[in-house]
């Protein structure tokens, strides 16, 4: 398949890449980290300005309709500077309004196309519970849903306006919309490995909207287009931390000789750029899969891809900078302590193989 992005989704990311690289830069970066919401008002401002929150946001909601492919475009950008936005969540939680929402929830898509309106999502929980099996619940009530259970790191829920949850009611797994200031909600702060401000939630019979249908494919296009956003991020990152390490490795010298020139350090490189090139083209596939009837598989394919060969990456990066790879003043940590965090997202390498072989069986057996 061609891959290859077109015109439009060239423009995007040359349009994203400008403001990331002005907006985000290393002294900006460590000025956002003392802040309390460790998230960049000013650079979400741009974002908005620009039309990049409502890229995935249909065009009768004022957004500029290019949906997932639009999104990832941008988070890709992102990712290859770091930079400390909630963009992941809140474009995961615009596209999962936009295609299940009624007309009541979908109300909040021009705002957050605009950026005054910033939706966060709410699906991990503490194990044994894994993401598609909440063990948090939801009991009707009237027309709403009340909500009991815990949730854990929650991405940038300090600012957020709303936040939808995933939970199981005795319909099925669902996921639920509710303001992050609603009664029944008692949020704690947690810091993330990627120095983010989460928030982990505890749910006492919170009111919430549903979503969509509880026990239909909610929760399951959620996780789903959580997985392939958070690729994206991912890589962005690996090729963002590549690219600082080429710089380094060219201008630092030993024995007279810059250290990219020694062979070890050209095989760690190599190594590098095959398993993201392995990422690009296992994200992209789940990109154009994604509403096919391979896209759980294509999904799961990406995430494995960019959890693991992810994380090698920002490794090898790390060890080839030698000393000042662990010195925060130098930006690769940065890189390091992001694919990190997003290999631990939403199960991991490991639990994205098992989730694979479950698909691989169950679609053998219907076969």
């Amino acid at each position: 398949m061609d891959f290859h992005l077109g015109e439009e989704l060239l423009e995007v990311q040359g349009l994203a890449q400008q403001i990331f690289a002005d907006k985000a830069t290393t002294d900006r970066l460590r000025a956002v980290e003392t802040t309390e919401s460790r998230v960049d008002d000013a650079l979400w401002g741009e974002l908005a300005r620009a039309g990049l929150l409502g890229i995935a946001v249909p065009e009768e909601h004022d957004g500029a309709g290019l949906g997932l492919p639009g999104l990832c475009v941008v988070l890709e950008q992102q990712g290859r500077h770091v930079a400390p936005v909630p963009l992941w969540a809140a474009g995961v939680s615009g596209l999962l309004l936009a295609d299940h929402g009624d007309a009541t929830t979908r109300a909040l898509l021009p705002g957050m196309a605009d950026g005054s309106v910033r939706v966060t999502l709410a699906l991990e929980e503490v194990a044994p519970a894994t993401v598609s099996a909440p063990t948090t619940t939801a009991v009707r009530a009237g027309e709403d849903w009340l909500l009991t259970g815990e949730k854990v790191v929650v991405p940038a829920y300090d600012g957020a306006t709303h936040v939808l949850v995933s939970a199981t009611s005795e319909e099925g797994a669902g996921v639920f919309l509710l303001p992050t200031d609603a009664d029944g909600l008692d949020w704690t702060a947690t810091e993330t490995t990627t120095r983010d401000r989460a928030g982990n939630l505890v749910l006492t019979e919170a009111r919430a909207t549903a979503v969509g249908t509880p026990g239909g494919p909610v929760l399951g296009s959620a996780l789903r287009t959580a997985t392939v956003a958070l690729a994206a991020v991912q890589v962005g990152v690996a090729q963002g931390s590549l690219a600082l390490a080429a710089s380094y490795l060219s201008e630092r010298e030993q024995f007279g000789r810059p250290l990219a020139t020694f062979q070890a350090v050209q095989h760690q490189l190599a190594d590098c750029y095959i398993d993201i090139d392995a990422m690009r083209v296992t994200l992209w596939q789940a990109v154009t899969s994604h509403d096919e009837p391979d896209a759980d598989r294509a999904a799961l394919v990406a995430k494995w891809w960019c959890d693991q060969a992810g994380l090698d990456v920002v490794h090898r990066v790390q060890h080839v900078h030698g000393g000042i790879g662990v010195d925060v003043d130098y930006p690769v940590h940065r890189y390091f302590l992001w694919g990190k965090q997003i290999a631990s997202t939403l199960g991991g390498s490991a639990q994205a193989l098992e989730d694979l072989g479950d698909v691989l069986a169950a679609s053998e057996i219907a076969s």
